[in-house]
């Protein structure tokens, strides 16, 4: 791949560096193919990959929370090889390239070539999302008044993305077929890695994202530069990583330790125990004043991981559940009802953000943490929303559309006062020598997240083998386990709220 690494005269368009919109339509096209394979994924492992089976809710939960998991904790690794030894540009590129050829693999109908289909996206995944964020904050020099703005136009292309995805994809695989709609999500995926690729051959990066100057791309490791021996091991973690997903049934018998335990399970609360063990060491070492603001970056990052895994619900059991007790019928289907979380933030972002700013004004905005409260209560009534709604079912057991539409409203304005605050009070609350750590720390509770959301999909999982099954056969699982999640968030988000002026004092002079 031919890198450009001579300075050039930084090229503008609507006075952002024009490479930001490369990066815009490069990411817009990526989360198109995401977000448009997400929605069809657990209505496809339901009808197709388990459908034989009668614990097939059980099983598509299991992988579903596998892969969310590790799609998540591959950015941790593949950011800090980006760091070390390829640089941003050849990291998205080797990941979009891996992602692509998942998602057109995942067009074959095949039970073993799905497996290796999710993992090929997961191993790309890694290489592509932590670096072309990066990238677009390189664009800019330190302190220049346009970054904010210019990190609002890339984020509206996430959403973008995630919101038209879901609508097309869904659409092709309900009239068509489902590998019709994996395979326009692959289509998306190349069509990013093309907006990228001509972006670099028309210079708009200048010298940015080349790899760093420590020469450690060139230096030979088993006698293979580490410029090639990084993708011939992504591609060979490919079928490990395959394993891992297949791998979805409990280790032990029922009653024992391993009891409800795969092998992802087992890994993470690895990762989670050996992270907690090496805070605790931290805080052991550290100043009390760095004590203080380390223990409100945990608990930001505990009631983040919390929210995560309520809000990531949607791309499995509230799929499910608009699959079989929503009246769609003349709306959409129940895989694109994924489109309507995006379509909220796209509707609120900018409204929201113009409140913060006003109440800034007033000086009334609330500080972080009672922001987290209310980010937390929000999604408590969202799913309440949900809970409520077998009150107003028809004679066939389906409820209506607006209940749904609503819970997305709620749940989306609770995104918007906990996810945009949550990585910059991360960066200011930790000491300087382990930010980078924390960070990871961070990334990776979108990673445990989904691990709430396998424990949730498992419990509410229909035990049945009947395809249509739908109705009042399974209405009331789903509303009484919508009822404890709006209870356990909105507990957790009273507590937070009564807990902030103590953490507002812990916080020192962190906003």
């Amino acid at each position: 791949m031919s890198e450009v690494s001579k300075p050039v005269e930084e090229q503008q368009l609507f006075g952002h560096p024009k490479g930001l919109f490369y990066l815009f339509f490069a990411e817009l096209w990526e989360r198109f193919s995401f977000y448009g394979m997400r929605a069809l994924l657990t209505l496809y492992m339901v009808e197709v990959i388990f459908a034989a089976l009668m614990e097939r809710d059980y099983a598509t939960a299991a992988v579903y929370s596998s892969y969310g998991s590790l799609v998540y904790a591959s950015t941790v690794i593949g950011g800090r090889i980006s760091d070390s030894i390829l640089g941003m540009r050849r990291s998205i590129f080797l990941g979009g390239i891996l992602m692509s050829l998942g998602h057109f693999v995942l067009a074959i109908e095949n039970n073993i070539t799905f497996f290796l289909a999710l993992s090929l996206i997961i191993a790309g995944n890694g290489f592509f999302k932590p670096n072309i964020s990066t990238f677009v904050g390189s664009l800019y020099k330190d302190g220049d008044p346009k970054k904010d703005s210019g990190f609002t136009i890339f984020y509206m292309g996430i959403n973008i993305g995630g919101w038209v995805a879901p609508l097309l994809c869904g659409y092709l695989a309900a009239k068509y077929g489902w590998h019709y709609g994996f395979g326009l999500a692959g289509i998306g995926m190349l069509t990013g890695l093309i907006v990228f690729w001509s972006g670099i051959k028309n210079n708009v990066f200048g010298d940015k994202g080349l790899p760093p100057e420590n020469g450690n791309i060139d230096k030979k490791v088993f006698g293979l530069k580490q410029g090639v021996l990084v993708p011939v091991l992504a591609f060979a973690s490919v079928p490990v990583i395959a394993y891992l997903l297949s791998a979805y049934k409990a280790l032990g018998a029922e009653g024992t330790f391993f009891d409800d335990q795969n092998i992802v399970n087992v890994i993470f609360k690895l990762i989670g125990f050996s992270i907690l063990v090496y805070l605790g060491y931290i805080m052991y070492k550290a100043t009390l004043e760095e004590r203080k603001k380390l223990f409100v970056a945990v608990l930001i990052t505990f009631f983040m991981t919390i929210f995560w895994g309520f809000h990531e619900l949607s791309g499995s059991v509230i799929t499910l559940f608009a699959a079989r007790n929503v009246d769609l019928e003349g709306i959409m289907s129940a895989s694109q009802t994924n489109s309507l979380n995006s379509m909220w933030i796209i509707i609120l972002a900018i409204p929201i953000s113009l409140m913060w700013q006003w109440l800034s004004k007033k000086k009334l905005n609330p500080r972080t943490p009672y922001k987290f409260g209310m980010g937390l209560l929000f999604a408590g009534i969202s799913f309440y929303a949900l809970a409520i709604s077998g009150a107003s079912a028809n004679e066939n057991g389906f409820v209506p559309f607006t209940y749904l539409l609503l819970m997305y409203f709620l749940l989306s304005v609770g995104e918007l006062f906990m996810s945009p605050v949550g990585l910059s009070k991360i960066t200011d609350l930790s000491p300087k020598r382990i930010v980078a750590f924390m960070m990871g720390v961070w990334f990776l509770s979108s990673a445990f997240a989904f691990q709430v959301v396998g424990f949730i999909g498992k419990q509410l999982a229909i035990e049945s083998t009947d395809a249509d099954i739908s109705g009042f056969s399974t209405l009331n699982i789903y509303t009484d386990g919508f009822m404890l999640i709006a209870q356990y968030s909105l507990g957790a988000g009273l507590l937070v709220i009564l807990a902030s002026p103590l953490i507002k004092k812990l916080m020192g002079n962190v906003h």
